[in-house]
């Protein structure tokens, strides 16, 4: 990768901890970035001082339509207009029958979903206008089909990549790219409070470097680890007999 394929400004959310945080130290070494939340972002800005580039600190609430909004305005006023947005921020919350309610749902969509369209709204807008810049959003593994205990994680990582999915040929029109992450287990602050053997687990900077690269190559998806992605693929064309056979021993463990 070159410095110049990164130039000017990009804005990643959730860059505190975890892929996120390892995104913005990579994208040190290309140009300027944008990060999010302060605390943990404080101590990145410190971490990357001997960078070529610069790390410059919005915190913003991704909930808040209005506050994110107000952000970008502040960024583009202060720093330049936006080039590459990765929309990475994200939570998860794991609960399976006999703790599904109502209000856990609809949490993990307000993050997950609505938390990304509240800064991809605001963005298309301004990169349509533009007609330039590059959309990465990061979805999972898990949209490709329903998982036990992520009924919620799954429904909202699915419900973006259906997005991006729907957008890509209406944002071609305005030369404005799109990307949607479909990461596996990756270690981070969020995994490490599954209870559970993760398969193909990789770490944060790995992850970084796979979303990079596909960024690089003007991927519309970017798939690691590979052989994982290539087993839920899989998994997604079974016919359902078979698939909650399969299922079911989940289940049981």
């Amino acid at each position: 990768m070159t410095k110049s394929k990164f130039c000017g400004v990009a804005w990643v959310t959730g860059a505190g901890k975890g892929i996120g945080r390892s995104l913005s130290r990579d994208l040190a070494t290309m140009g300027r970035r944008v990060a999010r939340t302060e605390k943990d972002l404080l101590s990145l800005k410190t971490e990357t001082g001997g960078a070529s580039g610069e790390i410059a600190i919005f915190p913003a609430d991704i909930e808040n339509p209005r506050e994110i909004q107000g952000q970008i305005d502040k960024i583009q006023n202060e720093i330049g207009p936006i080039q590459l947005a990765i929309l990475n921020a994200g939570t998860y919350i794991r609960f399976g029958l006999d703790d599904f309610s109502i209000d856990a749902f609809k949490k993990q969509l307000d993050v997950n979903v609505m938390g990304t369209v509240n800064c991809l709204a605001p963005l298309m807008h301004e990169m349509k206008i533009r007609r330039q810049g590059h959309i990465v959003i990061v979805s999972s593994l898990s949209s490709y089909r329903g998982l036990p205990f992520a009924s919620a994680y799954g429904a909202s990582k699915a419900a973006l990549t259906n997005m991006c999915e729907a957008l890509k040929p209406e944002l071609e029109k305005c030369n404005v790219k799109i990307s949607v992450v479909h990461p596996g287990f990756v270690r981070t602050p969020l995994t490490e409070k599954n209870k559970f053997e993760m398969p193909f687990l990789v770490e944060a900077d790995y992850a970084s470097r796979q979303i990079l690269k596909g960024i690089w190559q003007n991927k519309f998806e970017i798939v690691f680890p590979p052989l994982f992605g290539l087993i839920l693929k899989f998994l997604r064309i079974l016919p359902y007999s078979i698939y909650f056979t399969i299922m079911r021993k989940l289940v049981k463990k």
